[in-house]
């Protein structure tokens, strides 16, 4: 009941938001739109490109959102009121991830349908797993966001956490340079990054028709950081009042 109540309660407050529900909804899928138009004469480019995008922008979207959401839960004094009621710890950080990646599942949904079928974007596996895959690095988006919350007061110092925690997911992920490709240096980095994992899953969506071991390995991982991330927040949620 308590847990359902706070899924409701972010789920409301996500409604009466149209500039984020257009953020999560609308601008991947135009993003997306633009990546078609810049290899509109290598669809094979696309094809790759576009479905690693699938996976990395809800991950940055939901990043940004849920880190500057739980800073206002905190800085209100939101955060303070709500543990003066039975809603623990762990009923807050679920109800955060439930009602994002319900949010997340919404957004691969769309952009994932739009690729697809307006973009004519073709992958080897099922658009079912590109979509599972884009959830659970959404959630990630959301464990890693509501963890950097913590080491913010504001909400540009919340911002100012993208180029921590994202950009080098981004730029070591295989997404630029093969992996295998890297310095050793390097591609250790790159092995403790959890996008790395849901990258290489996403690629083994496009090359194979059924799901692989490697898939559903590299899925494992994402969700793994998921909970280790959640677990570590967990422990910043705290009364700053006795």
């Amino acid at each position: 009941m308590i847990l359902s109540s706070t899924i409701k309660r972010i789920l409301t407050q996500l409604r009466h938001d149209p500039r984020t529900i257009a953020l999560i909804i609308v601008v991947p899928t135009l993003l997306i739109t633009l990546i078609y138009f810049m290899y509109d004469e290598q669809p094979a480019v696309f094809d790759r490109i576009a479905l690693t995008m699938l996976g990395v922008f809800p991950f940055i979207v939901m990043f940004l959102i849920t880190s500057i959401a739980m800073l206002r839960e905190r800085t209100t004094g939101t955060l303070e009121r709500l543990f003066t009621t039975p809603v623990g710890k762990l009923d807050l950080l679920f109800g955060y991830g439930v009602a994002f990646g319900l949010a997340a599942a919404a957004q691969a949904t769309v952009a994932a349908g739009f690729a697809y079928w307006v973009l004519d974007m073709t992958t080897a596996g099922s658009l079912s797993l590109v979509i599972l895959i884009a959830v659970a690095n959404a959630v990630l988006g959301v464990a890693l966001g509501l963890l950097c919350s913590a080491f913010a007061r504001t909400e540009f110092q919340a911002v100012q956490f993208m180029p921590l925690v994202v950009a080098p997911q981004l730029l070591l992920c295989g997404l630029f340079v093969p992996r295998a490709a890297m310095a050793g240096w390097l591609q250790a980095i790159s092995d403790v990054l959890p996008m790395s994992y849901s990258v290489e899953a996403l690629t083994e969506v496009g090359a194979n028709a059924e799901p692989t071991g490697i898939m559903w390995r590299d899925l494992a991982v994402v969700v793994g950081a998921v909970v280790v991330a959640l677990t570590l927040g967990a422990a910043t949620l705290r009364r700053r009042t006795p």
